[in-house]
């Protein structure tokens, strides 16, 4: 069986959304074997078999970003519809189908500039050129403060907020996400009280050091998570 090449890009595969080609397939007609037929026929992939089609979508192998492109094409829809939750700019402009050069062109970069961000994670735009970007990729505040490399700020700072006084945490908060002033509070204080919670139900069922500490560090771990979902909670 021939092996496919080395990747030449240094970029991981983009996070696969392997029942969503499952479910594609299947709603064509298609098996295994025809999507392979397809992708080496079309495409110029001579090595993918009906066994790495399935593997793709049983989540045991990741297409790369060329291979995903071409699946994308043999089963009729965008490469977003085959990408899970984009948080890289990259992987945002891949699941729009966009070229870099469009992408640059929209925000008014230079390529070459536009290209050491995705190649650093690291967007270094204006406010004007973020908002092009928002409106481009279609990115929601949670996606702008992931690409713009400040999500783990947002991390500390929430921690901080839930594990001390949180109303001394509200402004630096809003600079990252600048949200209603309001919201923001309420936000804050029901992560403060969720975090409390956990640590209190704990504590009352009488586990000892350990036992007490595991929800709340899991809680911290997945802070920035809690944050985007109250947001949405206290907004709707």
């Amino acid at each position: 069986m021939r092996r496919p090449p080395p990747r030449s890009d240094r970029h991981p595969p983009p996070p696969f959304n392997a029942p969503a080609a499952r479910r594609l397939r299947s709603a064509l007609g298609l098996d295994p074997g025809h999507v392979a037929h397809a992708l080496r026929a079309s495409y110029d992939l001579p090595y993918v078999t009906p066994a790495l089609v399935a593997a793709w979508e049983r989540g045991s192998a990741f297409p790369s970003h060329p291979e995903l492109t071409a699946l994308a094409g043999v089963l009729w829809c965008s490469p977003g519809e085959l990408i899970g939750r984009p948080r890289t700019l990259r992987e945002h402009r891949l699941a729009r189908g966009l070229a870099p050069e469009d992408v640059a062109h929209a925000v008014g970069h230079e390529l070459h500039a536009y290209l050491r961000m995705e190649e650093t994670g690291q967007w270094r735009g204006t406010d004007r050129q973020t908002a092009a970007l928002t409106r481009l990729l279609g990115l929601s505040l949670a996606d702008v403060v992931t690409v713009t490399g400040r999500e783990e700020r947002l991390a500390e700072l929430l921690r901080a907020a839930v594990t001390t006084r949180w109303q001394a945490y509200v402004r630096q908060v809003s600079k990252i996400a600048p949200l209603e002033r309001r919201l923001l509070e309420e936000v804050l204080h029901r992560l403060h009280q969720d975090y409390q919670g956990h640590m209190a139900a704990t504590l009352s069922w009488g586990g000892g050091p350990t036992d007490a500490t595991d929800p709340g560090r899991d809680f911290l771990t997945h802070v920035v998570d809690h944050f985007w979902t109250a947001v949405a909670a206290e907004a709707a």
